[in-house]
């Protein structure tokens, strides 16, 4: 079992009707890191990356709406809302000053729209692995309204599991290059084991709906050149991701969008902070310093 060098303060905060489950790693250094995770995930396993930095840095993290401990709405989910939950707990944490911000996957493109849509907010960004999707096509929207028109017709469900064992033996398929030790403690941050012994995900299943509004790649484009702060992108060198997004993760297509901007790439693949976490502190530790 993962056994953590430095167990965050756990509270929640209530903003814009939900009760977000907040995790806190107290340093000397007033000014706090914020990191915002990626889809599925938690804030609780930035836990990995909390050992590896200096205990005198500030660490918050945060369960996204409707995953982890934070409570789901009845409204479901639109992703313009994961911008005005970021806004609101950057208010509660940072009213005056603009603060620092590191995102994973989903995470990252929410730091980086809401750093274009406010820069005089934002002190510092670090993007891992949350490039965008690939460009769609106009005529892509009816196929897309009619899938998401089924789903919500019929649900979605996300899969139970005979006890946290199975359940790390599906994460560790997925995920290859993270530690045995940290698939223990990433099994019990994302999911709960109930009554009956089943295990299940501590995640609403309306997140499986597809979004019937196609990606437009050149609105998150025009949002990331308004970024005013000083941006460091991290990309596995294993990543899956990367792949999918072939030549748009080329350092010259990097550089031409987003110039200014400090590239890294690492060994691992799309959860970095899991399976990398020194390395990825090493990052934080040079640039937000």
């Amino acid at each position: 079992m993962y056994q953590a060098r430095r167990a965050p303060v756990l509270t929640t905060l209530e903003v814009r009707g939900l009760r977000f489950q907040i995790y806190s790693w107290q340093g000397n250094l007033a000014a706090p890191l914020l990191m915002v995770h990626g889809w599925g995930d938690s804030g609780a396993t930035f836990q990995f990356v909390a050992d590896q930095l200096p205990a005198q840095r500030t660490l918050i993290a945060f369960d996204a709406r409707g995953f982890g401990r934070t409570q789901w709405p009845q409204d479901g989910y639109w992703f313009p809302d994961y911008l005005a939950d970021l806004d609101a707990i950057i208010d509660h944490l940072s009213p005056r000053e603009p603060i620092d911000l590191l995102g994973h996957s989903m995470g990252g493109n929410v730091v980086m729209l809401y750093a274009g849509a406010r820069p005089q907010r934002v002190r510092r960004v670090m993007n891992i692995e949350g490039f965008g999707l690939r460009r769609t096509s106009p005529t892509d929207a009816p196929d897309r309204y009619r899938e998401w028109l089924d789903e919500v017709k019929q649900g979605s469900r996300f899969a139970t599991y005979q006890g946290f064992e199975q359940l790390m033996t599906v994460l560790a398929r997925r995920n290859p290059r993270t530690c045995v030790e940290h698939l223990h403690f990433i099994a019990r941050a994302w999911a709960e084991q109930g009554e009956d012994g089943l295990v299940r995900l501590r995640a609403d299943p309306r997140h499986k709906h597809v979004n019937p509004v196609l990606y437009q790649r050149e609105q998150a484009e025009a949002c990331w050149r308004r970024i005013t702060a000083p941006l460091q992108l991290v990309i596995g060198l294993q990543s899956a991701l990367a792949k999918q997004l072939g030549e748009e993760l080329d350092d010259a297509a990097l550089h031409q969008r987003l110039a200014g901007a400090v590239v890294a790439r690492i060994a691992g693949g799309h959860m970095l902070h899991h399976e990398a976490p020194a390395a990825v502190a090493e990052l934080i530790t040079r640039f937000f310093t």
